[in-house]
């Protein structure tokens, strides 16, 4: 009989020290909603919606002779362009800009034109540092390469790395 009653005990007091264990996963997921919450107001930047309207305009390459290819101040990009945003390309443009997000890239078409130049977004798809599909931004195009190097000239006070891009 004490036997049985010991084991019975026994049985109880396992079940008892089993049944208040607290739920591992409960504490867990509030320490991550809490833990989430506090990285996202620490980095929160309030940014105004924007709404551009995008037209895709295929830019159609032509062919130049005059055109002095092997120049180290103009480069040319291999693969198809697409103008996303602007007025179709000339032969030489001045680029300012470079990026792989789109919103950055038309936010600095904007600032241009602002500024009075006939900013174009020309998405590529090179592939550079490991990133594919770069949008470039284009302060002006120009259809002979001397106009282009003057404003390049221009340009290059603020934006210095400035370029020409020769466009087939």
């Amino acid at each position: 009989m004490k036997k049985t009653l010991f084991l019975a005990l026994a049985v109880c007091f396992a079940t008892a020290l089993t049944s208040c264990k607290s739920k591992e996963s409960a504490w867990q997921q509030a320490y991550n909603q809490a833990t989430a919450a506090q990285t996202t107001d620490d980095n929160t930047v309030a940014v105004a919606p924007v709404n551009h309207d995008v037209t895709v305009t295929p830019v159609t390459p032509t062919q130049n002779s005059n055109a002095a290819v092997n120049d180290p101040d103009v480069r040319t990009i291999n693969g198809p362009l697409t103008v996303v945003s602007g007025n179709p390309l000339k032969t030489y443009s001045v680029v300012v800009g470079s990026f792989v997000n789109q919103t950055n890239a038309l936010s600095l078409k904007e600032q241009l034109a602002n500024g009075g130049y006939d900013s174009r977004v020309v998405k590529t798809n090179e592939t550079i540092n490991g990133q594919t599909g770069w949008y470039r931004v284009i302060a002006s195009s120009f259809n002979d390469k001397n106009s282009a190097m003057q404003s390049r000239g221009e340009l290059r006070g603020k934006y210095a790395g400035a370029w020409l891009l020769y466009t087939r």
